[in-house]
This record gives structure tokens, sequence and C-alpha cells, in this order.
């Protein structure tokens, strides 16, 4: 009878890497031996001449004694510090062992596995890289883009704003200006058609004809503004012997003669050295402020008021003269004076009566 070899009862952590490779490598052989029977049973193995084995042999008794301690010069090194641990170990191989093909392409991809790693990584941080370098370089074309687009939009749309204000132009006609009469120029203030019904109309008759079209659009445009009022404008005018007391309002046309006295605005005030002062009102409408002008006489005195002095004057001469007689308003040299004008006679008013004076202070 034979003699067996003592079975190996130590536990797997206790056996080396060497041993732990060959049993691997025997069960293995095991296994495909095994599964060559089972194939060649079922009949899918060729026979044929089968290459001979070579023995195996028997498993080495090994005997494990108790370790004993070893004093090492290595004893005396710190034990705190790591142990640096390889990446990869390269076991020896042993030919006299057997080895399978698949072994053979495990050591390969096992030895080759790090390197291919780091290759790896390598090419993948430089792929990032560049994926990065070109995602800021296409962020910054898209700002370029966007800016200069935005640049285009604006002239484009100046451009046909400019062309649509050109043609809104084209397509509008050109209308001439409406000549301005000043009524002065032609006929003296205070002149209208009395009614009893109150209805107060302007007399156009007393205006050229070729002018009457361009006078009746004016009194239809409302006066929208009147000069400012200084210290030296004309406020107020008392006429002691005619019982008169009243404001006076720059301008002589109806809306001013509506107020009160109207002053004709030529830029004479009364404390001026020279000129003619122009004070005008109905007589027979809108408070009949002149109605009784016609009751003065030379000598008589009145007196014009401003915001710092009082000026007085005295009646010259008084005349009745047609309504075109606009002569009567005009300065007369070293002469400083006042002309007051009112519509005549009382409830007709086809002419007007017109009172000079003479500052004499």
């Amino acid at each position: 009878m034979p003699k067996t070899a003592m079975r190996d009862k130590r536990p797997v952590d206790e056996l080396s890497i060497e041993e732990l490779e060959r049993i691997l490598v025997i069960r293995k052989r095991e296994a495909r031996m095994e599964q060559r029977q089972r194939m060649k049973r079922d009949g899918r193995v060729v026979t044929g001449a089968q290459p001979k084995l070579p023995p195996v042999q028997p498993q080495p008794v090994i005997t494990v004694t108790s370790p004993q301690p070893v004093e090492d010069e290595s004893a005396t090194l710190n034990e705190s510090e790591p142990v640096a641990v390889p990446d990869q170990v390269e076991l020896p191989i042993d030919d006299s062992q057997p080895r399978f093909e698949d072994e053979a392409r495990a050591e390969q991809r096992t030895l080759a596995a790090p390197r291919s790693k780091k290759q790896n990584r390598k090419l993948m941080d430089r792929l990032l890289m560049l994926v990065e370098i070109a995602a800021v370089i296409g962020i910054a074309l898209i700002g370029v883009n966007l800016f200069t687009a935005i640049g285009t939009l604006e002239r484009e749309t100046e451009q046909a704003q400019a062309l649509a204000d050109e043609q809104r132009r084209l397509g509008i006609p050109t209308i001439e200006p409406t000549p301005t009469i000043r009524l002065d120029n032609i006929v003296l203030p205070t002149g209208h058609i009395y009614s009893d019904t109150g209805i107060v109309e302007f007399n156009i008759n007393e205006i050229p004809e070729h002018l009457r079209p361009v006078v009746q659009s004016q009194l239809l445009q409302p006066v929208l503004s009147r000069p400012a009022p200084t210290e030296e404008t004309a406020m107020r005018i008392v006429i002691p012997k005619i019982n008169i007391d009243e404001v006076i309002v720059p301008g002589t046309d109806p809306g001013a003669l509506r107020l009160g006295v109207g002053q004709l605005i030529n830029g004479i005030d009364p404390g001026d050295r020279e000129g003619n002062l122009v004070l005008a009102a109905h007589n027979d409408i809108y408070g009949q402020i002149f109605r009784y002008l016609d009751q003065l006489e030379p000598g008589d005195e009145f007196t014009v008021y401003t915001q710092i002095q009082a000026h007085n004057y005295i009646v010259a001469s008084i005349e009745t003269v047609e309504p075109n007689d606009v002569w009567v308003m005009e300065n007369q040299a070293g002469r400083a004076m006042a002309t007051l004008i009112s519509c005549y006679p009382y409830q007709q008013n086809y002419e007007r009566i017109v009172v000079f004076a003479d500052r004499i202070n």
C-alpha cells in the first residue's frame, strides 16, 4: 500500500503566496481535466494523440513551528512611519509548474495596468483642458458677435428712423406761414358794432377789403401771452373830472379791452424821456370806461401810476378822427405825452375821439 502524504491542515491565511498560487494552478488543472472528460463522454472531443502531462508532484509536508522572536535592527524603527506598498508585485515565473494561456494574459494585463491608467489619466486631463479652452474661446466669440450684432442693429435702427423721418417730411406739404397784421397799423382800437342784445361784434367794415380775411382769422386766435410788467409799466389811470380809476392792461386787442383800459404795446413807459403812451377803452360796453371822455377840456389833469411813481398829465387838445387815422398813435420827437382813444359817438361808433395830453412832471 503506497504511502500517502499528510494533508496540510493550515488555514488559508497562514499559507504563502507561492503556495496559494500552486494550489490555484492544481485546482484549475483538475477543473480542466474534469471538463475535458465530460466533453469526451458527450462526444465533443476529437480523439488523437494526447500530450503527456508531467506527473503531479505530491504536496510536500510543511512543518510549522512556533515563531521565535528575532531581534532585528528594523525593530528600532518608528512604528508610526507608514510602509510604502508597491503598486505592482512581479512574481518569478517557475517553468517547472504548469501554466495556462489565460494566466499568461492575466500576468500581462497586471503588468500593463498601472502604466495604462496613468496614460489614460493624462490623456483625459489633456482632453478636458482642450474642452475648457475651446469653451472659453467659444464664449469669447459669442460675446464679440453679440456686441457686433448690437452695434449693427443700432445703426440699422438709426438709419431706418432717419429714412422714416425723411419720408414723413416729404409727405407733409409745406404750409406757408399765415401773414400777421398789426391792427394798430391800419385801424384805431376800440372799433365795434353796438347791439342791444349784448353781443359784441368787431366792426370788420373798418378794415380794408383785401385785408379782411386775414384780420378775421387773427380775431379768432386768442392772445396766449402778454408782456410781463416791470416797475416802470403803467398800472393804473385816474381821471378825477370824469370819475375814472381803472387798471391798465397790456394790449389793445378785444381781450385786453374787456379787462380794463388797454395800453398800446409800442415800448413806451410813462417814465420815458419822450414817447406817446397810448391808452384806449370802450364807451358803451365792458363798463363804458371812456363814455364821458368828450367832457374833458384842455387844462384838465389826470395821473398814470407805475409801481414806483405817479406821472401827471395835462390835456392839450381833443379831436374826432376817422377809424383809420392811425397817425394819432405815433411818437412825436421831444414830446413826452399820452393819448386817450375811444369810439364816438356813443353807441354809434363810426368815429374816434382822441385826447392829447402832455406829461407835466
